[in-house]
């Protein structure tokens, strides 16, 4: 059979990671390429031409290319996209000054608000006004809209925003200055609120699309470089993109709508750990996914549990996305001194340029990657694969000097980084997972990402976790999980209906208009999947009730709405520890998201074959520092491992995209499935 073969690939602050999986036999070849954040998408075609020479193949033979990235997220926080221009409803021209009237730090007075993305003299309002229920109270002027649209023109705006009151529930006056906008000024990138996310609270919403206009032209400008360079290469395949909510959709489709690949790379993570872990046997885990960068986190119950509270910078994300928790912690994360002279890491990281000391690219300053080398966890020689050049005298040179100013050795330094790193996450992940009500001794950790594995055991303790799951390919789990992801979109509808008020058929009408704009999402997409399903939910709350919470329903309303305020109550009791079956209800919004079930690659388990009757030896011995004093760990390869070998720490396991430390007290064996599990010895 002529081979085929599918190629996921994530694009992180540091490296870039690419995944090739052979659809026949099930093997999977990574490569990890530096990014290059000026042209994210050398790094891609670079990877690829590398991958493909190695292993002598057609690029014609791939047939699935999904990748994901921190690009729009990375120009969003650095704030770094298009200059834009905001048209509003006249009287509303202050909502990005006001927004929330919440102070990031409550405890300081005299903090300062973040500043808008769009400044005060590039917004302008429109005489026009929808009523709540779509009607028209003040008709749109054109003309006006294209005056005020060509004076943001020539003050330097390269993207025009549209937000009116109200086009939530109805987008004719947004649609059609649109439409007016796109034929006056070609050359602009154009969105309006009513496409991007038609929801209630106006300072959501403008921020969204302003968002949206902010990252729009360099995404699309991203996405067409790919796309070309791509083909140059022979690749037939689409280009497909992961979003913010776990699912894949079109390039063409990301390119108009950037601001839902914002937490794209972090996503996909989620669900590659999900699908490992379901193979595994364990549905209940933490994802634990150390870069370059961060530090993140996510919670797994059968399935990803999604949010609508996600931040990203200064700025709220009203839209779904899977519920992520960050730190930056990652392996690129610096170390200082403040003026009190207490030791800090992050958030500020070296990134891939200049990178870590030890990169000896430049970089001065001392990360968690040198503290790392410095403690003897890495090895010089196979760092990345061999493919990043280490060079440890210099991570020793930037720890001495931060050692000087803390008192302490080079390794007491570094050994001192790994610990605040770990607090640092301790102390923002245990909120997060408590709230969500996990319960140590029934989760595990799945550990991925280049410094997933390494600091995993250290973060595990912390939490008190019993185990911790290393995938197969863990350096780049993101990029094997572009591979597995379903289409998804999500889409809403404002309701804004009392339950005791609402006729079940009604509620049903709604949703089957959002079942066919989601099936037509589906058509345009033109992806084969292998079946299709909507998942029905909505913003429920009791009468008075200032915030929602998010219900999953049935998949169809019959006679009576019983099983949604059933539906209801148990979320409501799983938060907050009771319910009042008296008080009135309502459901302010209705959500549906569209599935489209992908094929799933074939990765087969271990057989008889791929086992020994004698296990794996250890390829040498090194020393270590650990918890002040060295110790002395076996070192094992990765690829020599097999299922059903077992090994106790201390204990190194070296593999191409990371290195895995068993510290004393744990112990490891290899699953059928090729996982690494670690598993704390019983005292």
């Amino acid at each position: 059979m002529e081979p085929r073969f599918r190629l996921g690939v994530d694009i992180g602050g540091t490296f870039t990671d690419v995944v090739l999986l052979d659809e026949g036999s099930g093997g999977v070849e990574v490569l990890k390429v530096p990014t290059t954040p000026r042209a994210p998408a050398a790094a891609v075609t670079q990877g690829l031409r590398t991958l493909a020479a190695r292993l002598a193949i057609d690029p014609a033979a791939i047939r699935y290319f999904v990748h994901g990235t921190t690009l729009a997220v990375n120009t969003l926080i650095e704030r770094s996209g298009s200059a834009v221009g905001l048209l509003v409803t006249s009287g509303m021209e202050d909502i990005l000054e006001i927004r929330r009237l919440r102070l990031p730090d409550p405890q300081n007075f005299f903090t300062e608000p973040p500043a808008p993305l769009v400044p005060r003299e590039a917004v302008r309002g429109i005489d026009e006004r929808l009523g709540p229920t779509g009607a028209v109270e003040r008709p749109l002027d054109l003309a006006q809209v294209e005056t005020r649209a060509g004076e943001l023109a020539a003050a330097g705006c390269r993207a025009l925003a549209v937000c009116f009151l109200h086009a939530y529930a109805s987008d004719v006056h947004e649609a059609a200055s649109k439409q007016r906008l796109a034929e006056r000024f070609p050359g602009l990138f154009v969105c309006s609120s009513s496409e991007v996310w038609p929801q209630r609270r106006e300072y959501e919403r403008a921020l969204l699309t302003v968002i949206n206009a902010h990252v729009g032209e360099r995404m699309r400008g991203y996405f067409h470089a790919l796309e070309r360079d791509v083909r140059r290469l022979g690749v037939p395949s689409a280009i497909l993109s992961t979003k913010s909510n776990g699912g894949v959709m079109t390039a063409r489709t990301a390119g108009e709508r950037p601001v839902e690949t914002l937490f794209s790379g972090p996503a996909s993570g989620v669900i590659g750990a999900h699908w490992v872990a379901s193979q595994a046997g364990y549905p209940n885990v933490i994802t634990f996914d150390m870069g370059g960068t961060s530090a993140d986190v996510s919670v797994v119950t059968d399935r990803p549990i999604y949010s609508t509270e996600a931040q990203a910078g200064d700025f709220p994300i009203l839209m779904p996305s899977i519920d992520i928790k960050s730190v930056g912690a990652g392996g690129g994360s610096v170390a200082w001194v403040d003026r009190a002279g207490i030791l800090k890491v992050g958030p500020h990281s070296a990134g891939s340029e200049p990178g870590p000391a030890c990169y000896a690219r430049g970089g001065a300053e001392p990360t968690v990657t040198d503290a790392y080398v410095a403690l003897g966890w890495l090895n010089p020689e196979r760092f990345a694969g061999g493919g990043v050049s280490i060079a440890p005298a210099l991570a020793r040179d930037a720890l001495a000097r931060l050692g000087d100013r803390l008192g302490m050795g080079v390794e007491e330094a570094a050994w001192a980084i790994t610990e605040v790193a770990t607090a640092n996450m301790y102390a923002r992940f245990t909120p997060f997972l408590t709230s969500r009500g996990v319960n140590a001794e029934e989760y595990a950790i799945v550990a991925y990402g280049g410094a997933g594995p390494t600091h995993a055991c250290l973060l595990a303790r912390e939490l008190g976790l019993p185990r911790v799951i290393v995938p197969r390919v863990p350096g780049a789990l993101c990029a094997l999980g572009c591979l597995v992801a379903d289409l998804r979109a999500d889409f809403v509808r404002v309701l804004g209906a009392r339950c005791d008020r609402l006729e079940p058929a009604a509620l049903e009408r709604a949703f089957l208009d959002l079942e066919a704009e989601a099936a037509a999402w589906l058509h345009r997409e033109g992806l084969a999947v292998a079946a299709h399903r909507f998942e029905r939910s909505a913003d429920m709350r009791y009468v008075g009730q200032s915030f929602e919470l998010t219900t999953p329903l049935p998949a169809r309303c019959g006679d009576t709405l019983t099983p949604v305020l059933e539906a209801f109550y148990r979320v409501y009791h799983d938060v907050y520890g009771y319910v009042d079956r008296d008080a009135p209800v309502e459901m302010v919004d209705l959500r549906l998201q569209a599935v489209g079930v992908t094929p799933k690659p074939h990765v087969a388990a271990a057989s008889a074959d791929d086992r020994r009757a004698a296990p794996a030896g250890p390829t040498g011995r090194r020393r270590l520092y650990w918890g002040g004093g060295t110790v002395e760990a076996a070192v094992y390869r990765r690829a020599a491992l097999r299922p059903g070998d077992r090994l106790a720490g201390p204990a190194v396991i070296e593999q191409d995209d990371t290195t895995t430390i068993v510290p004393a007290g744990f112990g490891a064996r290899v699953d059928p499935r090729w996982n690494v599990i670690l598993e704390a010895i019983p005292r």
